[in-house]
């Protein structure tokens, strides 16, 4: 399982966690709405056991929620702004700025800043 789909299934079952415990219910009164063990709610919630679209459909449902409240702050997940890692949001934003600054010369003195920043942080 690639680290992007263990930190999904983290956040999904943080989420689970967090709005069974604002309805005020245990494992257990979540469990036995769903017809399976408190075990195997709380291996949602600890991530051990994979929630599927089918299952996750039914706690959304007995939580009163949207499924995509379960995957409120997935594109922090998908895109972590950690140096040295491309594509991420941090990157972008920086090559989409980069590219509206018309001056040619202010563009090279930047890029020089740049490299010599990296340099330095080696």
């Amino acid at each position: 399982m690639s680290d992007i789909a263990k930190r999904i299934d983290n956040l999904v079952g943080q989420r689970i966690r967090l709005r069974r415990n604002m309805l005020g219910l245990t494992q257990e009164e979540l469990a036995e709405s769903l017809g399976i063990s408190y075990q195997q709610v709380q291996k949602y919630e600890t991530a051990s056991n994979r929630v599927s679209a089918g299952r996750l459909f039914e706690i959304a449902a007995k939580l009163n929620t949207p499924v995509a409240y379960f995957f409120e702050g997935i594109e922090e997940l998908a895109a972590p702004d950690e140096p040295g890692v491309g594509g991420t949001r941090m990157n972008i934003e920086l090559v989409r700025n980069f590219a509206l600054i018309a001056d040619s010369p202010v563009r090279s003195a930047l890029l020089g800043l740049i490299r010599d920043l990296a340099r330095r942080d080696r």
